[in-house]
């Protein structure tokens, strides 16, 4: 192979995804062709002066992707890409528009996997015989002819009454509120993208933040501009930097237990947010999908209850306390902005699954939700507990964490010079896997910290991940030290 790769270590791309892009685009240009051979993975690496655990995974990504394949005791070779290709070139065709957020790979995990890479909650906890009767209710009332026919695009009417009434007397929604069920919170946020943000717009999010958040927003166009997250939530002061310097039509904030970083914002930063918002009338929309699941200390309003206006936007789901199959989540608005909203939602799907969202509201009104509430509570303080626990014991010296009181996650930065992103090759060998913090990344590349999400296993699994993780995190920063130190002195002249 007379092609030779051409790396940056000094780029936020991790070195293995480069050399996995390299060869890919070699194999799709011509460069490398059907039955070329490629280096053993030891050669390549002693070429580009890498772990052989860099070439490796690169190796393995290309062989997913139908690229190349491994034949036992003869190395590793092109495979027949060209031959597969069709009249039109959908890697062009599809290639990313400039500012797309960065997708995170796929979260599938094997079996026996350690997976701290999903936000979501545990299916061991799930109720599923109170679930079976509470279908059983729904299905056999009168009213199932109605929930199969196509229905309002702003969702199911009872349920929307329902959760209405418990917002107002909350002190959530106002009389000039509404509320519009969606697919989930992402679809409320791709919504409210359509509607609200042109191409162009500046729109204000955390940083680190959900990928979900960016992406919906980048593929919309807006300019997408983070303020940083410290352990108290977003950084006011230069939240109200990038108001005043960039006007953003809109703030995405999430106060309570935010993702990745399991962060909750004091009383005295929401009241600040909203002043600033006020002041340059900025739209704020508060994702408060996490704020049901505090395990310790007292709840604080949201923004939305704080708010003297009536124009905060506020997005819930019952994704993150009860089921994430049926995606039912909701927006609470001024009713011109539902309006709009349930137009836009329309055109884009007809309407949400009302079958979803009768069987919710019945598992609500049975009283099957707070009961199954107060065990997903516990069982989150239990996991939380386990994780901090580990992560104090288990992780190196100079690693940090974060450390929520509730929520589903926590943010891990690692001791310097450490790459989350490259090591999780290494972890996934050892059957454990995380999300590394360049999937959350708005303006910062975050490439020394990961997300850890505990909420989905097991107190006995965590520590036992963490523990792996440790071991991981350790192993390389020795191996980083013994190198800095086996580097020769310049010398003096």
């Amino acid at each position: 192979m007379l092609w030779k790769p051409q790396l940056d270590a000094g780029s936020e791309v991790a070195l293995y995804r480069q050399l996995f892009e390299q060869i890919r685009a070699a194999i799709e240009s011509g460069s490398l062709g059907e039955g070329d051979r490629l280096p053993p993975t030891r050669e390549l690496a002693g070429q580009l002066g890498l772990n052989r655990t860099t070439v490796t995974a690169a190796y393995r990504l290309l062989e997913s992707e139908g690229l190349i394949s491994g034949q036992v005791g003869r190395g590793s070779y092109v495979a027949g890409a060209a031959a597969g290709r069709t009249a039109l070139r959908w890697d062009r065709m599809l290639a990313r528009a400039p500012g797309d957020a960065v997708h995170p790979p796929s979260l599938a995990a094997s079996a026996g996997t350690i997976s701290f890479a999903t936000s979501r909650p545990s299916e061991e906890l799930f109720p599923t015989r109170e679930f079976r009767a509470t279908i059983d209710e729904v299905v056999g009332g009168g009213a199932v002819g109605e929930l199969l026919q196509l229905g309002s695009p702003n969702g199911y009417a009872p349920l929307r009454r329902h959760l209405l009434e418990e917002a107002r007397q909350a002190g959530i929604a106002r009389r000039s509120d509404d509320i519009i069920v969606t697919s989930g919170c992402q679809q409320a946020l791709d919504l409210l993208q359509r509607v609200l943000i042109a191409p162009g717009d500046a729109v204000a999010v955390e940083d680190p933040v959900y990928p979900g958040v960016h992406h919906a927003l980048a593929r919309g166009g807006a300019r997408v501009l983070g303020a940083p997250v410290g352990a108290d939530g977003i950084d006011v002061p230069r939240l109200e930097q990038v108001v005043r310097e960039a006007s953003p039509k809109a703030l995405v904030v999430t106060p309570n237990f935010q993702n990745p970083t399991g962060a909750t914002l004091p009383l005295e930063a929401r009241e600040a947010i909203l002043r600033i918002a006020k002041a340059h009338g900025v739209i704020v929309v508060e994702n408060d999908i996490y704020g049901e699941l505090r395990y310790h200390g007292a709840a604080l309003p949201t923004l939305k209850q704080l708010d003297e206006t009536g124009d905060v936007v506020q997005l819930r789901s019952f994704s993150k306390i009860a089921f994430p199959g049926l995606r039912v989540g909701w927006v609470i608005a001024p009713r011109p902005l539902t309006a709009e909203l349930a137009e836009a939602k329309q055109w884009s799907d007809l309407h949400t699954d009302h079958l979803s969202q009768a069987v919710l509201l019945r598992f609500a009104q049975s009283g099957r939700l707070a009961v199954h509430r107060q065990r997903v509570v516990k069982a989150g303080a239990e996991r939380l507990a386990a994780a901090l626990q580990a992560c104090e014991k288990l992780l190196p010296d100079g690693a940090r964490f974060t450390r929520p009181r509730g929520g589903m996650s926590l943010w891990v930065t690692l001791p310097a010079g450490l790459d989350a992103g490259e090591m999780l090759p290494r972890a996934h060998r050892e059957n454990v896997t995380y999300l590394p913090g360049k999937y959350f990344s708005v303006n910062r590349p975050h490439s020394g910290s990961l997300r850890l999400s505990f909420a989905g296993l097991p107190p006995d699994k965590i520590r036992k991940g963490i523990a792996v993780l440790g071991g991981v995190f350790g192993e390389e920063l020795e191996r980083a030290r013994e190198a800095a130190n086996s580097e020769p002195v310049p010398a003096m002249v």
